[in-house]
């Protein structure tokens, strides 16, 4: 016997068509809306599906498409009843209907409905393209007007950026739109007919369910404040009771707010590291006040200490550490602030040297090997952020050996075509090839693709910030450069950088083995607010020939010098200072004395406040802690600059 499935919200229809087609030998079951068809087709497999496009809970297009779904009833031969096709044309292919039949008067409909039957058994022309009986129906206005109202409703519906959702009673799933589809990640196919609740686990299921259960009483939403979370997504709902005569359902509102806390979390971390950033810099502008003092009293001995004095040796070591100290508060400092790039010619052997030197002193059981390039082309860089650039390379091939190994540092000159530089988007031309080497526990292709994102870290949670080589990524392509990695999971790990070369000669730093002190004997006003650097400022000034006068307040350097003005040839002014800062104290110094000079100090580096200072005429900057010949020589270009010019 040949199974009907008969899908109508309208009793009559139903039995007309179960009487009608159990007379003429078939066997029929009825399912008032797209719901209860569902259910149905889970233990019944009808050979012919009819199906009203106009139902309750699950429509009939959309009962269509997910029946064409359905491997086991992709076969079932499925025709549309309608009774709103002379208001609206319909394309059922569309959904996967075989034909459609108006729903005209009974014995029209049951003609057609027969010669349906009689074409499916035959298997002959099963796809009628004309509306069967569309001839015996007449459109009506009230109708179109209701078809185009749904219609409207249903665009905004589609296009809106909440999840909504239809459930019954029962918390079964008849309608969702397509931002519901994709939040809740699962196809309308699987969503539709299923148990809302059954999305949830723990506490969140549970919640829901009642929240379900009391909104049948609530004339208002319920969950609205309360936050869910499912597939990796976050987001607030909100549960509103539908009240029709007949059924009760509830529409479910999801307001996908992933994104919203992933900013408020980013928000939350760039406070802590501005605060971070905050501690770092004053800590480091305090570490700097000590080594001033230690390098001026150091300074100070050396002056009076000859070379082949036993000391002599002592006394360079504790000006090298001094230095080294301050190596480390410019490292906290950059943490501090935003740098700007500092371009200069460099050469690159040197750099990396040094840096390799400063790295190998912490890490002894790592091998550190050398190959450069004799003859390496210059570059102009940032010399401060290229040491990053390598520290952190350094630090990344240290933990991929956490037993030791060996660290290759090579150079190289190259000249790269169109075709090497295409996938990175530079130009061609002269590079430096700098390769990184470790003997290190390699990666696979995964961590290869990822390697450079920012946050992205193998280490365990809490053990690194997987920000290391995101920034030598940016630091490297803001240079006009690029960067790429080699590697295999067990065989180590080779960073090889590119960056462009440059034809001028690079600056290559000289040490001079003299102490070469620029003296005068003019009269300068020392302010600071740190009483260490007052005593050792006048002790080095002083033994350079200059009269110093000190103020230890930007306060008390206004009253100093409006007492002393036509005696005070300079002032060095420390920019940092409580009560009264340095911008303040000069520009009430400029008030009494408009061509005044002045040398900005600070152990902040060249900060916000310092380019401030600087763009109001200061005439130069040294960086705490300095040494006797850095200021004398700062002192006296700032003294000499304009002599001559009728000062």
């Amino acid at each position: 016997m040949k199974k009907i499935l008969v899908v109508d919200n309208h009793r009559v229809i139903r039995e007309f068509i179960t009487n009608f087609l159990e007379k003429k030998g078939y066997h029929v079951i009825t399912a008032e809306d797209g719901l209860m068809a569902l259910e149905t087709l889970k233990t019944y497999v009808p050979n012919v599906m009819f199906v009203d496009l106009i139902l309750p809970n699950i429509g009939g297009k959309k009962l269509c498409q997910i029946v064409r779904k359905m491997p086991e009833l992709k076969d079932i031969f499925i025709a549309i009843l309608s009774d709103i096709v002379a208001e609206e044309k319909v394309t059922y292919s569309d959904f996967g209907a075989n034909v459609c039949i108006a729903k005209a008067p009974f014995n029209i409909m049951a003609k057609n409905v027969l010669t349906v039957l009689d074409q499916w058994e035959n298997k002959t022309d099963l796809s009628i393209e004309e509306v069967m009986g569309i001839e015996s129906v007449h459109s009506r206005s009230l109708t179109q007007d209701l078809l185009s109202s749904q219609k409207h409703y249903e665009i905004i519906l589609e296009s809106m950026s909440e999840g909504i959702l239809e459930v019954t009673r029962d918390a079964k799933i008849v309608y969702a739109n397509p931002t519901a589809v994709s939040l809740l990640s699962q196809s309308d196919q699987t969503l539709l007919a299923s148990d809302f609740t059954e999305l949830f686990r723990g506490d969140d299921r549970k919640r829901i369910e009642e929240a379900l259960t009391s909104s049948e009483y609530a004339s208002s939403s319920v969950l609205e404040d309360t936050q869910f979370e499912l597939n990796n997504k976050k987001f607030f709902m909100k549960i509103l009771p539908i009240k029709e005569e007949g059924k009760r359902t509830k529409i479910v509102i999801l307001n996908d707010i992933t994104e919203q806390m992933g900013t408020q979390s980013q928000l939350r971390n760039a406070q802590k590291m501005e605060a971070i950033g905050t501690l770092a810099g004053g800590i480091a502008h305090d570490f700097n006040n000590l080594l001033m003092g230690m390098q001026g009293h150091t300074s100070l001995m050396l002056l009076q200490t000859d070379s082949t004095h036993p000391n002599y040796t002592h006394l360079k070591e504790i000006e090298d550490l001094v230095q080294r100290g301050s190596d480390l508060t410019k490292q906290l400092l950059a943490f501090a602030r935003e740098d700007k790039q500092d371009l200069r010619p460099a050469n690159l052997n040197q750099i990396i040297h040094e840096t390799a030197e400063m790295f190998g002193r912490t890490r002894k059981e790592i091998a550190v090997r050398e190959k450069y390039a004799k003859d390496l082309w210059p570059v102009i860089i940032d010399h401060g952020k290229f040491k990053e650039v390598m520290l952190n390379l350094y630090v990344n091939a240290s933990q991929a050996m956490p037993g030791g190994g060996e660290l290759t540092l090579e150079t190289a000159n190259t000249t790269l075509d169109g075709k090497d530089v295409k996938p990175v988007k530079t130009e061609p031309g002269p590079y430096i090839k700098i390769m990184v080497s470790d003997t290190g526990i390699g990666m696979d292709d995964k961590t290869k693709e990822r390697i450079f994102e920012p946050f992205f870290t193998t280490r365990e949670l809490g053990k690194g910030t997987g920000l290391g080589l995101a920034s030598v990524y940016g630091i490297i392509k803001n240079h006009g450069g690029f960067i790429r990695v080699d590697s295999e999971k067990g065989e180590g790990a080779t960073f090889t950088i590119f960056l462009p070369a440059h034809r001028k000669d690079a600056q290559k730093r000289k040490i001079n083995p003299n102490r070469i002190l620029l003296e005068g004997s003019e009269t300068i006003l020392l302010v600071d607010d740190e009483k260490i650097i007052l005593n050792v400022g006048r002790e080095i000034l002083e033994n350079m020939g200059y009269r110093v006068i000190v103020a230890d307040s930007g306060k008390k350097a206004i009253e100093v010098y409006k007492e002393n003005q036509d005696q005070i040839d300079m002032i060095i002014l420390d920019a940092i200072m409580p009560e009264m800062g340095g911008n303040e104290t000069h520009e009430k110094l400029k008030e009494i004395n408009p061509r005044i000079k002045v040398l900005l100090s600070s152990g902040y580096g060249i900060n916000d406040q310092a380019v401030q200072l600087l763009a109001n005429d200061c005439d130069g900057f040294i960086q705490k802690p300095f040494n006797m010949e850095d200021l004398s020589k700062s002192t006296r270009a700032i003294l000499d600059k304009n002599n001559g010019q009728g000062e």
